[in-house]
C-alpha cells in the first residue's frame, strides 16, 4: 500500500489522449498534474483536465511541443518535480532528458545513455550482439565501401535492406533484389539519410520475407530488476504505421515466447534500462526471430498489455522514476485472455488514408464489459490539422481471441463519432477478413489485400455493414447481458443505432 504520492507535481510534455492518460494516472496517485498546450490546443480536453496549463507556442510542433527549452522553463515556473514525455515529440530525445535531470527534475523515462544506445541502430546492433540477442544477418558497422557491401550481399544473400543508422519512419531505407543495384541504392540511401537526419551512415540487413512484427513489453527499475510483460503482435500496419495490435501473438508457441521474452530482458539489462520500453522483433515464418529495435518509451499500444496483465504501466513508470522498486515478481505476471487495440484516426481509407481533420459533431463512447476508449474528444472539439491524425484508441479484452474480435466489432458498432471521416469501417473490414480472423497475417498484410479483398463500403453500404456487424456481435457476446435488439434503432443495452451510422462513412 502506497500512502505517499511518488511526486508532488508532474508536468505532462505531450497532448491529446496520452496526455489525458497520464493526467488521470496523476490524479489517481495524488499528484498535481500540469499540462502544456499549443495555441491550436487551447480548448483540448487534456488542458481542461489538468490542474494547471501553460501555452508553449504556436500550432506547429517545432514551435511548441518540440521546444524542450520552453517546456523546461514552464516546468521550473510551475514548480514541478517530474516530467512525463508521453510518446512521440520529446519522449526519446536524450538531450531533453538530460536537460530535465540536470535541472533537478525527474524524467519519467529511461536514462539518456539508454536512449542514445538504442536510438542509433548501428550502436544498438552492437549492443544486442554483445548481449547475445539475435540480430538480422548483415553488417554491424556502417558501410564505407560499395565493394564491402557486395561481399556482404554474397554472404547473406538477397533481398537486402539498406537502412540509415539514425533512421526512422521509412526514410533512408532501400530494398535491393539484385547485387548489381547495391552501389546506387547505397548512395541514394545515404543521400536521403543525410537530408533527413544529418547523418549519412547506412548499414545492410538481410530482408526477412513475410515477417510478423512482435514486440515484448519491458519494465525495469533502478534496483536492477528487468521484467517482461509478455508480447504484442503489431503486424497489421500500413507503411510501417501500426493499425491493429493484439496480445498474445496468435502464432507464437510457448517455447519461442520464452526465448523471445528472455532475450528482451537481456537487451534491457545490456543498456541499464529504466522504466517502460519495448524490445521489437521480426518473427520469420519459420519461427526464427531477430532484434529490430528498442523503443525507449511508452508505446501507443500499451493498453492491451494492461488489460491482460492487470498492471498499470503509467503508474509503474511514475513510481520507478521516483526510485521505487517494481513491486511484482516475474513469476507473478500471468496474462489472461486476449486483448485487441485499433488506432482510430481522422482519415479517409477510401482516399488513400488522407487525413481528414474537422469538428466533432456528436461523440459517445462504446460501453459494456471490458471495453476501453482512450481518447481526448468531445462534441464541438475541432481536431487540429497540425498533428498526427490518430484521435484515439479503442481497446477490448475477451477470454479468447474469438471473443475479443466479437467484442471489438460490437464496440465499433456502438461508437458515435460524427462530423469526421474515420477509419472505423476499415477496421470492420479487417475484423471480418478470413486471414486476420485465422491469425495468418504479416507486415505485408494491408499492402497485399487492401483495395482487393479488403475494402470499405461507401454510403448506405457502410451503414448497413455497421448495423449488421454491431447487432450480430452484440448478440454473440457471451459475457454481456443477452438483449435481443431488433434492427430498428431501438435502445437495447443502453445504445441506439438510429441516427449514428454515418460514423463509419463520409459524414
Amino acid at each position: 500500500m502506497h500512502d505517499v504520492p511518488p511526486f508532488r507535481k508532474l508536468l505532462v510534455a505531450n497532448r491529446g489522449e496520452i496526455a489525458l492518460r497520464v493526467i488521470r494516472a496523476c490524479r489517481e496517485l495524488g499528484i498535481v498534474p500540469v499540462a502544456i498546450y499549443s495555441e491550436a490546443d487551447r480548448d483540448a480536453l487534456h488542458v481542461q483536465a489538468a490542474a494547471e496549463a501553460y501555452c508553449v507556442g504556436p500550432a506547429p510542433s517545432a514551435q511548441s511541443y518540440l521546444r524542450g527549452d520552453v517546456i523546461l522553463e514552464v516546468a521550473k515556473q510551475a514548480g514541478v518535480d517530474a516530467i512525463h514525455p508521453g510518446y512521440g515529440f520529446l519522449s526519446e530525445n536524450p538531450t531533453f532528458a538530460r536537460a530535465v535531470t540536470n535541472a533537478g527534475i525527474a524524467f519519467v523515462g529511461p536514462p539518456p545513455s539508454a536512449m542514445e544506445a538504442m536510438g542509433d541502430k548501428v550502436t544498438a546492433r552492437r549492443a544486442m550482439e554483445a548481449a547475445g540477442v539475435p540480430v538480422v544477418p548483415g553488417t554491424t558497422d556502417p558501410i564505407q565501401d560499395p565493394a564491402e557491401a557486395l561481399v556482404t550481399a554474397e554472404q547473406v544473400g538477397v533481398p537486402l535492406m539498406i537502412k540509415a543508422s539514425a533512421g526512422g519512419g521509412g526514410k533512408g531505407m532501400r530494398r535491393v533484389d539484385d547485387p548489381a543495384d547495391l552501389p546506387g541504392a547505397i548512395r541514394a540511401a545515404q543521400s536521403e539519410a543525410r537530408n533527413s537526419f544529418g547523418d549519412d551512415r547506412v548499414y545492410i540487413e538481410k530482408f526477412i520475407e513475410n515477417p510478423r512484427h512482435v514486440e515484448v513489453q519491458i519494465l525495469s527499475d533502478t534496483h536492477g530488476n528487468h521484467l517482461h510483460l509478455f508480447e504484442r503482435d503489431c503486424s497489421v500496419q500500413r507503411r510501417n504505421q501500426k493499425l491493429v495490435e493484439e496480445t498474445p501473438c496468435p502464432v507464437l508457441d510457448d517455447a519461442t515466447r520464452d526465448r523471445m521474452t528472455s532475450v528482451a530482458t537481456k537487451a534491457a539489462a545490456a543498456v541499464d534500462y529504466v522504466g517502460a520500453g519495448t524490445v521489437e522483433f521480426l518473427l520469420s515464418p519459420d519461427g526464427d526471430f531477430f532484434f529490430l529495435e528498442m523503443n525507449t518509451r511508452l508505446q501507443v499500444e500499451h493498453p492491451i498489455t494492461e488489460l491482460t496483465t492487470g498492471i498499470d504501466l503509467v503508474h509503474a513508470q511514475i513510481r520507478i522514476a521516483a526510485g521505487e522498486a517494481i513491486d511484482v515478481r516475474q513469476e507473478d505476471i500471468v496474462p489472461t485472455g486476449h486483448a485487441i487495440e485499433v488506432r482510430l484516426c481522422a482519415e479517409d481509407p477510401t482516399e488513400n488514408f488522407r487525413p481528414s481533420p474537422g469538428r466533432v459533431d456528436d461523440y459517445r463512447v462504446p460501453e459494456g464489459p471490458w471495453v476501453r476508449m482512450d481518447a481526448a474528444l468531445y462534441p464541438g472539439y475541432e481536431v487540429p490539422i497540425h498533428y498526427d491524425p490518430m484521435i484515439g484508441k479503442l481497446i477490448v479484452w475477451g477470454r479468447d481471441r474469438a471473443a475479443a474480435i466479437g467484442r471489438m466489432k460490437r464496440a465499433l458498432g456502438e461508437l458515435v463519432l460524427t462530423g469526421l471521416t474515420t477509419n472505423v469501417g476499415f477496421f470492420l473490414a479487417v475484423l471480418d477478413h478470413a486471414p486476420f480472423r485465422e491469425g495468418v497475417y504479416d507486415t505485408g498484410y494491408i499492402g497485399r489485400f487492401w483495395g482487393t479483398e479488403l475494402t470499405v463500403p461507401e454510403g448506405d453500404d457502410v451503414e448497413t455493414a455497421v448495423l449488421v456487424a454491431a447487432i450480430a456481435a452484440k448478440l454473440a457476446e457471451e459475457d454481456a447481458a443477452r438483449n435481443t435488439a431488433p434492427a430498428g434503432g431501438s435502445d437495447a443495452g443502453g445504445w441506439k443505432m438510429a441516427g449514428r451510422l454515418r460514423t463509419l462513412g463520409r459524414s
